[in-house]
């Protein structure tokens, strides 16, 4: 059972772009990136405002989500796969005022693409997740001898 306070600790140091509000969050595979998500989504549960979260269909796992507090009346999920134009939702949501955060899942934007985007300014934090490269432990070459 995952604890709460494992998953409560903000550290400060989320490395922040240099446009406006935008963190880079690498994460080595999926669990690390679903705990960093719940740490990311329970401290923007704490602002005013809405947290949009643009993510594939295993995530959020909403139980997991419960168990740590996490109001999800206030999270607004969106399926990348229904989205026709990310520039537009992303837009429209720092337009709008009504959300504290914007969470792209990993391999829905990368950091380039983010900043290409040229998003308007805003007090909405964005978080956008990618996957660190792994060296590869295991080849074939190890196989064959």
């Amino acid at each position: 059972m995952l604890h709460t306070s494992s998953v409560l600790e903000i550290t400060a140091s989320l490395p922040k772009s240099p446009v406006s509000n935008i963190h880079h969050v690498t994460t080595e595979d999926d669990i690390c990136a679903s705990l960093a998500l719940l740490k990311i989504v329970h401290q923007c549960n704490q602002k005013q405002g809405w947290t949009l979260l643009i993510a594939p269909d295993n995530v959020p796992n909403k139980a997991m989500m419960d168990s740590c507090s996490i109001d999800t009346n206030k999270l607004l999920v969106i399926r990348r796969k229904h989205i026709v134009d990310l520039k537009y939702v992303l837009s429209s949501a720092l337009n709008n005022g009504n959300f504290a955060a914007v969470i792209a899942w990993t391999d829905i934007l990368s950091s380039t693409e983010l900043t290409d985007m040229n998003l308007p300014c805003s007090d909405t934090e964005i978080f956008c997740f990618s996957q660190a490269k792994q060296p590869e432990k295991c080849t074939m070459s190890a196989f064959i001898s």
